[in-house]
């Protein structure tokens, strides 16, 4: 597999951790907003970039059963948390208050959930015999990269939607977890 292929692949697995990293980055408060980027980047990072190696070493018995509940793995981890962005957000009566952190308990199931698919992506890489930890570091990168910046710009994002912003968050992540569940059900035959 060439360079190109594997910056595309890292790219299309980091998608849904831009799309959590802006919905996150639309709660957090000004003050706090640059750690929050390098933590949830760190982790989505990290995650993304273990996924593939712990697949590729994993083999193809350990693929048949996480490919057939890895939808649903994602789907139920980003509707939990997604769900309990919008309760908090009605229980605040639109004061639009801004959260200072983001736990590291949600940022590990945050970043689970987000990078599932990059497993089973890492077991396709021992069948091409793809050099694994030069990959596994490039998609670690490019999912750094984009979460960091997508943090910042779900900052700008949740200036403008003010007291909306955690309940734009929490539905966000529910359709990510929809979106992936859907994918799955439907066009994955």
């Amino acid at each position: 597999m060439d360079f190109l292929s594997v910056v595309l692949i890292g790219v299309g697995l980091a998608m849904d951790a831009c799309a959590v990293s802006i919905a996150k980055g639309m709660v957090l408060d000004r003050e706090h907003i640059k750690e929050y980027a390098w933590k949830l980047a760190v982790a989505f990072g990290l995650f993304q970039g273990m996924m593939p190696l712990i697949g590729y070493f994993s083999g193809v018995r350990f693929s048949s059963l996480i490919q057939n509940v890895d939808h649903w793995i994602a789907f139920f981890l980003l509707s939990a948390i997604g769900i309990h962005m919008v309760k908090e957000s009605v229980e605040q009566k639109e004061e639009a208050n801004e959260i200072a952190s983001i736990s590291w308990s949600v940022i590990l199931v945050l970043a689970i959930a987000t990078s599932i698919d990059a497993l089973a992506v890492g077991i396709s890489f021992a069948f091409l015999k793809v050099s694994i930890f030069p990959a596994c570091g490039l998609i670690a990168g490019i999912t750094f990269t984009i979460s960091f910046a997508a943090v910042l710009l779900g900052k700008k994002l949740g200036t403008l939607f003010e007291a909306y912003a955690e309940r734009c968050g929490g539905i966000i992540l529910i359709l990510i977890g929809l979106r992936i569940l859907i994918e799955h059900l439907f066009f994955n035959g």
